[in-house]
């Protein structure tokens, strides 16, 4: 099985559930950004520390924060990994490509989530969110388009992409997931 993994998709797609239920299954680390950046938080650590000020203030985490973040999780790891939500646009991930090549663990395979849009804003809907209301998630699906259209083709003109049908069950997801991901 592939051991460096990274997840796409459009919010709402399953990508968070997905990479839990993979990252279990075969051991991997699965890093997903917000889940790092909360528990360097609570860790209370140089990292966390500032971007605990950067939040407070009510600013995105820089890229270069998040890098470090990464930096520091893949430094300590040895084995394989699944990235969960970075990068999110073009530079972030030409910086992460730099920063994977200079530790020498590049991505073995880049996985999209794609499920239609009317899908996903009834799935959104469903979680009962407060924030997740229909003209909200019509936004977050362009801002999506918008961002990570240039992601889709980067890892495509690298060979590393594979679509995923993210419609059905979470164990027929799982087990689409599981078929693809072999070497």
């Amino acid at each position: 099985m592939k051991q460096r993994l990274l997840f796409l998709g459009p919010p709402g797609a399953g990508k968070g559930t997905q990479a839990q239920l993979l990252a279990a299954r075969e051991g991997l680390l699965h890093l997903s950004t917000g889940d790092l950046l909360r528990a360097e938080v609570q860790a209370g650590s140089p990292l966390g520390q500032e971007a605990q000020a950067v939040m407070a203030r009510g600013e995105l985490v820089s890229d270069a924060l998040v890098l470090a973040i990464v930096r520091g999780r893949l430094e300590q790891h040895q084995g394989g990994w699944l990235l969960d939500g970075f990068p999110r646009n073009l530079p972030q991930a030409e910086a992460l490509d730099a920063l994977l090549a200079e530790l020498d663990q590049r991505i073995e395979q880049v996985l999209l989530m794609e499920l239609d849009a009317a899908v996903l804003i009834q799935r959104l809907l469903s979680r009962g969110r407060a924030d997740d209301t229909e003209d909200v998630i019509r936004h977050r699906l362009v801002v999506y388009q918008e961002q990570t259209a240039p992601l889709i083709q980067h890892y495509e003109a690298q060979g590393l992409l594979t679509r995923i049908e993210a419609s059905g069950s979470i164990e027929t997801i799982a087990e689409r997931l599981a078929a693809v991901v072999v070497d």
